[in-house]
């Protein structure tokens, strides 16, 4: 039987009336279903693990989907569909701009649809805040403190550093 290599593994998110995290070096897929419904879900994308090129599908209904992001990432929502109210929230919005262009960072492409539904990206130090203003984030500062090692959740690349 044929290995199945972790980029093309599909990871499957389902909010209904419901907050779903996903903090730290979490995965190493590189294709994402999101269904969210009157919902939040928080996606930490950081991680050295992940494929530079990230597919993520979703299916939004009165829902919000937060992306933690690096800095040098570019988002790609030219195939999202957008059915009455909704928008993107990125505070670098050039970023997002012509995936024609070449980017030395990771690139996000964003398929689906989204109904009255908000997709929030954070980059950098909001990243860093949105991940440690969590309850994951004590709970791994405690784990670390109790170990001696160091926490994971506000910085994942620490995971992969030797």
């Amino acid at each position: 039987m044929p290995e199945i290599s972790e980029a093309s593994f599909t990871e499957r998110i389902h909010s209904d009336h419901d907050l779903v995290k996903h903090l730290g070096d979490w995965t190493e897929a590189g294709r994402f279903e999101v269904k969210a419904r009157h919902g939040a879900a928080v996606l930490d994308l950081r991680s050295p693990g992940l494929p530079d090129d990230v597919e993520i599908h979703l299916d939004m209904d009165r829902a919000m989907v937060k992306l933690l992001v690096d800095d040098g990432t570019a988002v790609d929502h030219w195939n999202l569909r957008w059915t009455a109210r909704g928008k993107i929230k990125d505070s670098r919005s050039s970023a997002t701009g012509s995936m024609g262009a070449k980017t030395a960072g990771r690139r996000i492409h964003l398929s689906g649809s989204a109904t009255n539904s908000e997709i929030r990206i954070h980059r950098g130090g909001i990243a860093i805040l949105s991940a440690m203003f969590s309850r994951a984030y004590v709970q791994d500062v405690r784990h670390a403190h109790r170990t001696g090692g160091v926490p994971t959740i506000d910085d994942p690349t620490r995971g992969h550093q030797s």
